[in-house]
């Protein structure tokens, strides 16, 4: 028995071990792709961030109005890898099709009667019978480029415009959507848990009922009952109300549900010592139940504030999507279709929208702690 319950053990660390590691190792990648050179991304993996890429590269010789004249020739010189940072050449080419045709070092003849040669450390001479004209030529080159690491995707995505006010769009919906459903869900809990009243089960079966309901499904006939109501109250479509009590409703059956779990299963012996002092329900709630489930309420606030603060679909539909109405993922969507296929846009706005849920769960764990260590009870 001991020898089949150390080799349990070691089954659960190993499961652990593999699933950090599945979860772990793509954020890691999307965080290196954040970091890397645009021009990197597109010709090699995160894995090989570390190690010289080789791509063919198209450049342009120095402006013609810097042509020097030496022997009756005409002659443009400068490094083709000075906007690359460093690196080597490792070919060149007269011809696009062709950007490998000659060794680092070789003289080439180009088709409009000059010549090209490139070092092995990019620099260039181009030599020509008559006078450079008009733009200057484009010079066709392989090249081996060292691991670059920039921060130009976090400050496109940063300095973007109307970035900070769909930040502020974000908390303002995310704050309250996060905040009401936990109250509401916390009274309901304890009322469905210790109080006893007709078609307690009832209410409890349409709760659970309401867990495997498709938010899709009802997203529409919710908001087409808000914009009745609104109009018949006089209240304005589109507000941030609208947003709130969505997401009040959506999250209320599985906040209700886990907090009548956890508060059905505190100390049957304090609630009957609490009523034999005199105590009100109100004030068994207040002052026992709500210290005691600090865990739990931290828990689904967790969850609740990931879920808001990365939808989208809610945001759409109950906010608009007009410039000063844009939530976070609303904005950063709006700004990786504006630059097509660009997808380090991507990587970088997926680290810039979770530093804010990252800073709530750090916060919420330590308060996690402390309400574990506030409910214990002490033996005497």
């Amino acid at each position: 028995m001991a020898a089949r319950s150390k080799s349990s053990g070691w089954l659960v660390h190993v499961a652990v071990l593999f699933l950090v590691v599945l979860w772990v190792l793509p954020t890691f990648g999307l965080l290196v792709s954040s970091l890397r050179d645009k021009d990197l991304l597109t010709v090699s993996g995160w894995w090989s961030a570390l190690t010289t890429t080789e791509r063919n590269e198209v450049g342009r010789a120095a402006p013609v109005e810097e042509q020097l004249e030496r022997d009756g020739k005409f002659v443009l010189s400068g490094n083709i890898l000075e906007e690359q940072g460093g690196g080597r050449v490792t070919a060149f080419g007269a011809r696009i099709q062709n950007p490998q045709e000659f060794a680092p070092g070789t003289t080439a003849d180009l088709p409009s009667g000059g010549t090209l040669t490139i070092a092995e450390d990019g620099s260039y001479e181009l030599v020509s019978p008559t006078r450079f004209e008009g733009r200057s030529p484009r010079i066709f080159y392989t090249a081996a480029l060292p691991p670059k690491f920039t921060f130009a995707n976090y400050y496109e995505v940063l300095t973007s415009e109307g970035l900070g006010q769909s930040f502020i769009n974000s908390l303002t919906v995310t704050v309250p959507a996060t905040i009401i459903p936990i109250l509401i869900a916390a009274y309901a809990a304890y009322a469905l848990a210790w109080m006893k009243f007709p078609g307690r089960p009832l209410i409890l079966a349409a709760i659970v009922g309401l867990l495997v309901v498709p938010l899709q499904m009802s997203l529409i006939p919710l908001l087409r009952l808000y914009n009745d109501v609104g109009a018949f109250f006089g209240v304005p479509a589109k507000t941030y109300l609208g947003i709130w009590l969505a997401h009040t409703g959506f999250g209320l059956p599985l906040a209700i549900y886990l907090l009548r779990n956890y508060i059905a299963g505190l100390p049957t012996e304090v609630m009957e010592s609490a009523r034999i002092d005199g105590a009100t329900d109100f004030e068994i709630f207040i002052r026992i139940v709500l210290p005691l489930s600090v865990p739990a309420l931290a828990s689904f606030a967790i969850f609740q504030f990931l879920w808001v603060w990365n939808d989208l679909l809610v945001a759409m539909v109950f906010l608009g999507q007009q410039s000063d109405q844009l939530v976070l993922t609303g904005k950063l969507r709006a700004l990786l279709g504006s630059r097509g296929d660009n997808w380090e846009i991507l990587t970088a706005s997926a680290f810039v929208s979770i530093i804010v849920p990252l800073c709530v769960f750090f916060a919420l764990q330590r308060f996690l702690v402390r309400g574990l260590l506030a409910g214990s009870v002490k033996g005497g």
